[in-house]
């Protein structure tokens, strides 16, 4: 679907859980999104890309390197709702990789390609991503991203009480650019 240099970003298929869970189901991985996930709770995730790949069009990709054809994680866009904010159906951002392939460019690579489909192929006039204040790698990717932090929209997360250390979310965001 997306190819760059050494990535294929493509839509999910059945086969993928495993290795999905394989990849990214780690302490290191999942230090920021509340711990390591039940087997179902990864299958989840999978069958929930699916989902809105039929529904959107667009999904978090599975990223794999174009040469083992290997599976390290996630990256991608989606129409999503900023929780507490009144915003729904914001253009979002994401990507998650496996720990061994952090520091290899890969996420920025992804992430760039993403962005570039996002513009080419949807309407929106911006595209947002968020995470942790502690989730330094990913904020900083944003950062190299073009991105810019909009307090205004930092939300707390309800999957977490006010409070917790993975509550607090910090709102990054992108605006098309100009012709």
């Amino acid at each position: 679907m997306i190819t760059t240099d050494r990535l294929r970003l493509r839509p999910w298929r059945e086969a993928d859980k495993a290795p999905f869970a394989a990849a990214t189901n780690t302490p290191a991985v999942m230090e920021h999104l509340g711990g390591v996930a039940t087997p179902e709770a990864m299958d989840a995730v999978v069958d929930g890309q699916i989902a809105r790949q039929a529904e959107q069009g667009m999904c978090f990709w599975a990223v794999e390197t174009l040469a083992e054809e290997r599976l390290i994680g996630f990256c991608g866009l989606r129409y999503a709702s900023l929780p507490g904010t009144g915003l729904i159906d914001e253009l979002e951002i994401g990507w998650r990789l496996a720990e061994a392939e952090w520091g290899k460019g890969y996420a920025r690579e992804a992430a760039a390609a993403s962005v570039e489909w996002g513009w080419a192929n949807t309407p929106r006039d911006r595209i947002a991503a968020w995470t942790v204040p502690a989730n330094t790698p990913s904020w900083g990717l944003m950062i190299r991203l073009g991105m810019t932090h909009r307090p205004d929209l930092d939300f707390e997360h309800p999957r977490f009480h006010v409070g917790h250390p993975l509550s607090r979310h910090v709102v990054y965001v992108i605006e098309r650019p100009v012709s």
